[in-house]
């Protein structure tokens, strides 16, 4: 569609995401899932959570599910069942948000960051090679913003160096690659069900997936204290359990995530349509994946410019993520300095999040695409 067709519509507001909307639609289902935790009084763990943990598995077709109170706690239960702990070094992504490393660092590994491949954003698998010392023990591939990583090249790296190749899926529910879903690739994976994710709980919310009956088992006692049994403990564990409440929650958002990932994807190949002209770089997806479109970005000069204008036009937008992992002050004991990788850190100075939601129109879409066109002109 060329721009000339466009008529600039007055007074529209295009909101980055919208939540409220969602739940006008959900709003008696997820009223009765709630009040049924209630009235059976199973707030932690119990039926809801044992119904989705079995239902989300056979989503991701894999094998097990351990439901967590987090993201983050999936990543940190992933590195700690594959035995990953002080001294050992574990490759990813510095283009992420700060959970992958965060996970690193909680078991007393040390993060290694790489640069990215920047058609997609994310971590090139030509400079994991070098990266790998005596000390790597494994690689933390993330499927950002929906698409996955190159899983081929990074699962046959792996197997041919002996390391362990751990998902960080949290933005990435339901993507595939070469045909199969994402969470089953590595010896486990982590999922993040915060709010704003395509599949969002109403609180904190993650999983861990793995085919590992090993791994599940002692996943699965790690997130209750390292219990065994009711007050035996085999580990020092941790409380990392998922609430009834949200496990409900997800029950029912569960049934409509295909529906809401097709939307994602049809309005993106819309922002493309419409963007095709614009002073504006736009990540590709490769021929063997399906992304589901957790964000749709734009890469943009004077990006805190462009964001402004669109402001003023009514369009919201977000930065995802602004300031790499590599240089925040949490990490600067590691002494990487500006620099050090240049791809990621371009992308981080032009990455512009567009707004993306299953319940907005076309006309929204359309209308936030010649906006971004309007400010930043055609190429």
């Amino acid at each position: 569609m060329k721009a000339e067709v466009w008529v600039k519509t007055a007074n529209v507001t295009v909101p980055y995401f919208d939540l409220k909307a969602q739940y006008g639609l959900l709003r008696d289902e997820i009223l009765e899932a709630l009040d049924r935790v209630s009235q059976n009084a199973t707030f932690i763990l119990g039926e809801e959570v044992e119904r989705f943990e079995q239902a989300f598995a056979g989503y991701c077709e894999v094998k097990h599910c351990i439901a967590l109170n987090s993201g983050t706690s999936a990543l940190h239960l992933a590195l700690l069942t594959a035995g990953i702990g002080t001294g050992d070094e574990v490759i990813t992504t510095a283009n992420t948000f700060i959970a992958t490393a965060e996970a690193i660092a909680y078991t007393g590994a040390t993060p290694v960051f790489v640069d990215i491949d920047p058609a997609t954003a994310n971590i090139d698998p030509e400079r994991i090679e070098a990266a790998i010392t005596k000390r790597t023990r494994a690689i933390i591939p993330v499927h950002l913003y929906g698409r996955p990583a190159d899983m081929d090249s990074i699962t046959e790296m792996a197997e041919r160096d002996r390391l362990l190749v751990i998902e960080d899926a949290c933005q990435a529910h339901g993507a595939r690659y070469a045909g199969r879903r994402v969470g089953g690739f590595g010896r486990a994976a982590a999922f993040s069900f915060y709010p704003g994710k395509n599949l969002g709980a109403y609180g904190e919310g993650g999983a861990l997936t793995t085919n590992d009956d090993d791994i599940a088992s002692m996943a699965r006692s790690l997130r209750s204290h390292g219990e065994s049994t009711r007050y035996l403990h085999k580990y020092v564990g941790y409380n990392y359990r998922m609430d009834g409440f949200q496990a409900a929650v997800l029950n029912v958002k569960l049934k409509y995530l295909e529906q809401w990932t097709a939307k994602r994807q049809a309005f993106a190949a819309l922002y493309r349509r419409w963007l095709q002209d614009a002073n504006v770089r736009l990540l590709e997806d490769p021929a063997d994946t399906e992304c589901v479109y957790h964000l749709f970005v734009a890469y943009v000069d004077n990006r805190d410019k462009v964001r402004a204008e669109l402001e003023k036009l009514g369009v919201q937008t977000a930065v995802h993520y602004p300031k790499p992992v590599h240089l925040q002050e949490a990490f600067s004991y590691l002494e990487r300095t500006p620099g050090s990788l240049p791809l990621t850190e371009r992308a981080c100075e032009q990455v512009l999040g567009m707004p993306l939601f299953p319940e907005m129109t076309e006309e929204q879409v359309s209308y936030a695409a010649h906006c971004l066109t309007e400010v930043v002109g055609n190429k």
